[in-house]
């Protein structure tokens, strides 16, 4: 981001977690640019920002955190606070539902509908991507546009093993989660896997998923 915005600007980065915080910074340090990026401890849900900081973001960014959290809304709405007037709030999350195997890899299908359940049981919203316009309208700054950016491959694309990989760390990551719904067993996922792995060896295998991106400007 820094790169782009050109040799005036400054980046901030807020991040709740100290180790993702640990790996940003080794990161900063092997940059040229570190002088103008900086790293804070915080949560979305209350940006540490300075007094005098408030209003003055020529953008505010977020990317895959609305999805985890059970107040959304509020969360766009420090970020559109964080913005000067005329400044631009941007959104990327998922919506769940947009992921499509073809042909058709029942075990996955069934464990993906469980995976999104994980989202509601702690009372967030897997298909959160949809509502991304909603969100900023509701939260005080005028939508200009939207659009999502496509993840997926087929056999025989380069990234294809890639992407399953992915999605197959995805679901192994939420084992525990899936579990604890009581939907499904241990036997069954390691059974849905193993059937992935399988589909993934077929001539004819696609695998498609869009994340869902929009803009808004803040009056």
């Amino acid at each position: 981001m820094l790169e782009a915005a050109g040799p005036a600007a400054t980046v901030l980065g807020i991040e709740r977690e100290a180790a993702q915080r640990k790996k940003a910074e080794e990161l900063r340090a092997r940059s040229a640019l570190r002088e103008r990026l900086e790293f804070r401890p915080g949560d979305a849900m209350a940006l540490p920002l300075r007094e005098a900081e408030w209003r003055t973001f020529d953008v505010v960014h977020t990317r895959f955190l609305l999805e985890h959290v059970p107040q959304p809304l509020a969360v766009v709405e420090q970020m559109v606070r964080a913005a000067r007037p005329g400044g631009r709030v941007i959104l990327e999350d998922d919506d769940h539902d947009l992921l499509r195997l073809w042909p058709v890899c029942p075990e996955i299908d069934a464990l993906w509908k469980i995976y999104e359940s994980t989202y509601v049981a702690v009372g967030n919203d897997p298909i959160v991507g949809r509502r991304l316009v909603e969100l900023l309208q509701r939260a005080g700054a005028s939508p200009t546009r939207n659009d999502w950016l496509f993840f997926g491959a087929c056999t025989g694309h380069p990234e294809f093993g890639d992407y399953v990989t992915n999605l197959r760390g995805v679901l192994v990551g939420a084992r525990e989660a899936m579990l604890r719904t009581q939907q499904t067993t241990a036997e069954e996922i390691d059974d849905a896997l193993q059937a992935l792995e399988r589909w993934a060896q077929r001539p004819d295998a696609a695998l498609w998923y869009c994340s869902a991106w929009a803009e808004g400007v803040v009056r």
